[in-house]
């Protein structure tokens, strides 16, 4: 019973895959969404200020309300960049600073070191609980992760023989279309 729980807990992590796996935010972006918010503030103000339209005002106002949960949800950063002006607010730095806070935004875990991670983890847990389910379950999940990293390694010599055989990556194609829509998620979910 306890076999077919942990398989299915892994059959649902490798099919659903690692995309909404981040990582935490970083001081960058912790600054970058700080910023933004006080970019919004300083829109309300100019935009009360040049007596724009209300529909400007409206826009403004809501852009600075809707960078709130931003600040939230990344956390105050360690050092605030200098924002009390439009001019500060403009600098060259921060527009670096964005630059940089949205590389980092894009960037994911490797999937393959977050499943021998999370084997390597789930075997510490039960190595603690110990007896003897304990031991077979260290047992599967040491076959498992040796499963998965031969998984990658198929993987990966499959991309690189469709990369060094173009020619052949129709023919390739053709040859795997019978795997089973389950075998076509995984790989698809760890490519």
């Amino acid at each position: 019973m306890k076999k077919i729980t942990v398989t299915l807990i892994l059959a649902g992590v490798l099919l659903a895959g690692c995309e909404s796996l981040r990582f935490a935010p970083s001081e960058s972006q912790k600054q970058n969404a700080w910023l933004h918010n006080r970019t919004a503030m300083a829109a309300v103000q100019a935009a009360k200020d040049e007596n724009a339209s209300k529909k400007l005002q409206s826009l403004t106002g809501l852009s600075e309300l809707q960078s709130r949960p931003f600040v939230a949800y990344y956390g105050m950063p360690k050092e605030c960049p200098p924002a009390e002006t439009a001019e500060q607010i403009l600098a060259e730095s921060n527009v670096q600073l964005a630059q940089t806070a949205l590389s980092e935004s894009v960037q994911r875990p490797d999937i393959w070191q977050v499943a021998d991670e999370t084997f390597g983890l789930a075997i510490g847990i039960c190595g603690l609980l110990g007896g003897v389910y304990g031991t077979r379950a260290i047992r599967f999940l040491q076959d498992a992760q040796t499963k998965s990293k031969a998984l990658k390694e198929i993987i990966q010599g499959n991309e690189l023989f469709k990369q060094q055989n173009a020619e052949a990556a129709a023919s390739f194609k053709e040859a795997q279309k019978n795997q089973s829509t389950e075998t076509k998620q995984i790989v698809a979910a760890m490519k």
